[in-house]
């Protein structure tokens, strides 16, 4: 691992974590090349980022739950082999219900150079601390349908609200939102803008 990136668990004081690629649930199924262990890598910057993060959140009632940091770059290749196979179903309804598995690259929900590989981008979500129980967010990580963009019509005031929450939370500790993702932000004075990783997370 780059000597500036580390695992978040150990430099987050609390935080939360299921490193959704490195298990079978996710939008591929099965886990994915590059993820050897559940957790969550990123920059020192990252990480220093989060635990203002995380205590912002947890003046409001809420705890952060991350499930993604830095992703390998073999890891987003695989995705775009994956996006070219053919279509099996396994997981299309949960994920990608009115689209075809090909159109998440058009769309903009996968990328073929992703902010995740630069090691300063996350996709996470609240929860509260009286309960342990995930915050409403009208929908689930990866979910590739305009219901997941900020200002989605359509979802509960509650819903609305939480992400609300999550995204004033982010801005306010130096991260920018991504208008299509909900649970997607990235440190705006990131170290490595132009900087595709590849080691894997072990």
């Amino acid at each position: 691992m780059n000597d500036d990136f580390g695992y978040v668990d150990d430099l987050v004081p609390g935080i939360r974590w299921d490193a959704k690629y490195a298990t079978w649930d996710n939008f591929t199924g099965i886990p994915v090349d590059g993820y050897f262990a559940n957790r969550i890598v990123g920059t020192l910057a990252l990480c220093t980022a989060l635990v203002s993060a995380q205590e912002k959140a947890e003046s409001l009632g809420f705890g952060l739950l991350l499930w993604d940091g830095y992703r390998p770059q073999r890891a987003v290749d695989s995705f775009l082999h994956w996006s070219a196979q053919p279509e099996d179903g396994r997981t299309k309804s949960r994920h990608y219900p009115n689209i075809d598995r090909a159109e998440m690259f058009a769309k903009g929900y996968v990328a073929a150079k992703s902010g995740h590989t630069r090691g300063s981008t996350v996709d996470l979500t609240l929860f509260h601390l009286t309960t342990g129980e995930r915050a409403d967010m009208g929908g689930d990580h990866d979910l590739m349908d305009p219901v997941s963009h900020h200002g989605a019509p359509g979802i509960t005031p509650l819903a609305t609200a939480n992400r609300h929450h999550l995204r004033s939370i982010m801005e306010a500790c130096g991260f920018g939102s991504y208008e299509s993702e909900w649970w997607h932000y990235t440190l705006k004075d990131e170290p490595y803008p132009d900087t595709y990783f590849d080691f894997p997370i072990t």
